[in-house]
C-alpha cells in the first residue's frame, strides 16, 4: 500500500522550515537539495529532515499538511510536530 508523508525541512543556511507532502521523502529532499524545488531554491543545499510522519491516503496526508501550515510557524506548529523551537 502507498503512503503518504508530511515532512518538515530545517535550512542550516537560512535558518527556516519548509513544510512538504510526498510519497518519497528521501528523493524529494535530494530535489529540494539540488535545488530543483522553485520555493527552497535559495537555500538549495542545505535542508535536512527536521520531521516526518506518514499517512495511509493522500487526503488525510494533505489534511495535516494545512493544518501545520495554518500554524505559522506558532506554537501550534511546535506542539503538532515536536520540534523545538530554534534558538535566534
Amino acid at each position: 500500500m502507498k503512503t503518504y508523508s508530511v515532512y518538515v525541512l530545517w535550512s542550516t543556511a537560512g535558518k527556516r522550515f519548509y513544510i512538504g507532502l510526498s510519497d518519497d521523502v528521501d528523493a524529494r529532499v535530494a530535489q529540494h537539495n539540488k535545488g530543483i524545488s522553485k520555493w527552497t531554491r535559495r537555500y538549495a543545499g542545505s535542508w535536512e529532515l527536521a520531521y516526518s510522519r506518514a499517512f495511509d491516503s493522500l487526503g488525510d496526508a494533505r489534511r495535516f499538511e494545512n493544518r501545520i501550515k495554518r500554524q505559522k510557524g506558532g506554537a501550534g506548529f511546535y506542539n503538532l510536530t515536536g520540534l523545538k523551537r530554534p534558538s535566534s
